[in-house]
């Protein structure tokens, strides 16, 4: 009995991202061994998240508040919204503290291999934020792969008949990088976005 359970919680832990079987393993054989200061916890903490947190009707997020912490934040800048692909792409913005305004989260990326149109993200919802009379600006922070880009270029297209500039990250380079080690991919990008040094 006890042995199915272990294969069990390893076989779900196993679906996380960056955890293989063995590593599952590792994880509940270390949850075993502080059972009441970790794992009790974490498994209520599991369970409170589950019932509380949710997608904000607004801009996609997740949060305990609907709408959530940051489409309620007063001193966010009202004319600038940044529409990314999933809540983690807005959470690394969030933590650079670089942009300051408004989010959008889309739900992924149109893809036709997999089956992703434009009725399975959330589209609509930025078409309608993109009429209010505060918005002057949508940047579209989409990854640089082929899904994305075919999403930036569909959302320019949407965006056309809005009174709103439309923007998108620029690609290239990564600070630090070098040369010999970017793909030829980046490398065109980083040319294509080259601007004056003066």
């Amino acid at each position: 009995m006890a042995k199915s359970e272990i294969d069990r919680l390893a076989q779900l832990l196993s679906r996380l991202p960056g955890l293989g079987p063995r590593s599952a393993r590792r994880v509940v054989l270390h949850l075993m061994k502080k059972r009441e200061s970790l794992m009790l916890p974490l498994a209520k903490a599991m369970m409170e998240a589950a019932s509380s947190i949710s997608n904000c009707t607004i801009c996609g997020n997740l949060d305990s508040e609907n709408p959530c912490g940051i489409c309620q934040h007063p001193n966010r800048d009202d004319s600038k919204i940044c529409v990314v692909e999933d809540v983690g792409d807005l959470w690394a913005l969030e933590r650079s503290g670089a942009f300051k305004g408004r989010y959008h989260v889309l739900g992924g990326t149109l893809s036709a291999l997999d089956g992703r149109g434009p009725a399975q993200l959330n589209i609509n919802g930025l078409l309608d934020r993109a009429s209010a009379d505060q918005v002057q600006e949508i940047i579209l922070a989409l990854s640089a792969t082929v899904d994305g880009q075919t999403t930036v270029h569909y959302l320019s297209e949407c965006l056309a008949g809005h009174e709103v500039e439309v923007s998108k990250l620029a690609h290239g380079v990564p600070v630090g990088g070098s040369l010999d080690y970017l793909d030829d991919g980046t490398l065109t990008a980083a040319l294509k976005s080259r601007r004056s040094t003066r």
